[in-house]
């Protein structure tokens, strides 16, 4: 990391507008490496406790992505009432006013859902998940120096494939604990998933393999093609190396098991990152190297709607027709709670990525906020006025880009 910090210090030395635009790339990078690299490694290495992990009854796996939803997973989610005041420049009242009509509204459509069509709400859950999964991981990989998802057809198969691989891979090699899973969670309403049936057949699993498999390709093929017209090679190691460790995650540990670990230690941390990044004070104690203080504050803003999110999780337990009996009763509750906060969240989410450009142009690198467009001159900021304002406003250089992309390939 002080290499790369050195490097970034070294690239500022020349005018004003590149260098603040330098010392955001630098707390985008200490983001990176806490909240992705360092997370993607750790979840290689846990790779080694495969053969323990399918010797363990579900119940342990079960307890696994209740510790961490407990300890990530509802957090991620609980600051999205202020990503509004960080990236709009509105009142804390009006943010907190508008995203809380999306969730009373998406989320009692979900609650609706649930109650009259169970079966559908379940495959609505896993798919829109799928979607989520996927489009937390796009942002990751372009904040991380990946290069080469310049279109927004690369962008959304990048999607397809990150999103499919903790959804759609544990159905091909654990059918049964899927099975489970999705027995008790439409069990609580007094609904038997005969109509899932078709999704654990032979046949539309050896379908499911070949689709991911084909995709997957597909996606390394046309990164391969990008960095032979100028993309990051390191940028698309990066990519080929999580894609690996994924593939084999979900591939050989089950699946309650694999996705509380996922979620927590992956697209939890991956999101908070981004979040963190939004919020100037933070972005600037990273910029100092004040890692415990950009912590903190996340925590402080969190910590209301992440008990809010204990009490929809406690609610939908009560509120469930079976009731609860089992830990897999307990885990059918939870992904009920978590399905009536996800869909608003995700919508929050969408328009993230619209406020930073991620289906608008290929940004090549990201500032929290900023929508690039490299042929229209200045773009309005999203940042409150006087903070990072020669940065906010100064036209971004294209040379700068190939200049971070050195960087990058200097210190992978």
């Amino acid at each position: 990391m002080d290499a790369v910090e050195s490097s970034a210090a070294s690239q500022s030395d020349g005018d004003g507008a590149a260098g603040a635009t330098l010392s955001e790339v630098t707390a985008g990078q200490i983001v990176d490496r806490w909240t992705a690299r360092d997370p993607a490694v750790l979840l290689a290495i846990l790779l080694v406790g495969t053969p323990l992990y399918v010797r363990l009854p579900i119940e342990v796996g079960v307890a696994v992505f209740a510790l961490g939803t407990f300890v990530t997973g509802m957090a991620h989610g609980a600051v999205d009432h202020l990503v509004p005041v960080r990236t709009a420049s509105i009142s804390f009242r009006r943010s907190l006013a508008a995203v809380g009509l999306v969730y009373a509204v998406l989320g009692a459509m979900v609650v609706v859902a649930w109650w009259l069509a169970p079966a559908v709400a379940f495959v609505s859950f896993i798919l829109l998940t799928w979607i989520h999964w996927g489009q937390g991981d796009v942002f990751a990989l372009q904040l991380g120096g990946v290069t080469h998802l310049r279109s927004r057809g690369e962008r959304a198969l990048a999607v397809v494939v990150r999103g499919g691989l903790p959804m759609a891979v544990p159905l091909v090699s654990f059918p049964e604990e899927f099975s489970l899973v999705a027995e008790a969670t439409l069990g609580l309403f007094g609904v038997a998933p005969r109509g899932l049936d078709l999704l654990f057949t032979s046949a539309t699993r050896i379908g499911v393999a070949t689709v991911m498999g084909m995709v997957t390709v597909i996606a390394l093929l046309l990164g391969v093609w990008r960095v032979s017209h100028g993309a990051s090679k390191s940028g698309l190691r990066r990519d080929a190396a999580e894609l690996a460790v994924l593939w084999l995650w979900f591939l050989l540990v089950p699946p309650v098991f694999a996705i509380g670990v996922y979620f927590a230690l992956w697209h939890a941390l991956r999101h908070i990152g981004r979040l963190v990044l939004v919020d100037t004070e933070s972005t600037a104690a990273l910029d100092a190297g004040d890692v415990r203080t950009a912590i903190s504050r996340f925590a402080r803003d969190a910590a209301p709607l992440t008990l809010g999110g204990y009490l929809v999780v406690i609610a939908a337990g009560i509120a469930v027709p079976a009731g609860v009996v089992t830990p897999l009763d307990a885990l059918g509750v939870a992904l009920v709670g978590i399905a009536g906060m996800t869909l608003p969240h995700v919508a929050i989410v969408a328009w993230l990525d619209h406020k930073q450009g991620i289906w608008w142009r290929f940004p090549g690198w990201l500032r929290p906020c900023w929508v690039p467009d490299f042929s229209a001159g200045p773009q309005p900021s999203c940042l409150k006025p006087g903070v990072n304002s020669r940065a906010a406003t100064s036209r971004p250089d294209p040379r700068d880009q190939i200049q971070q992309s050195q960087i990058r390939d200097n210190n992978y």
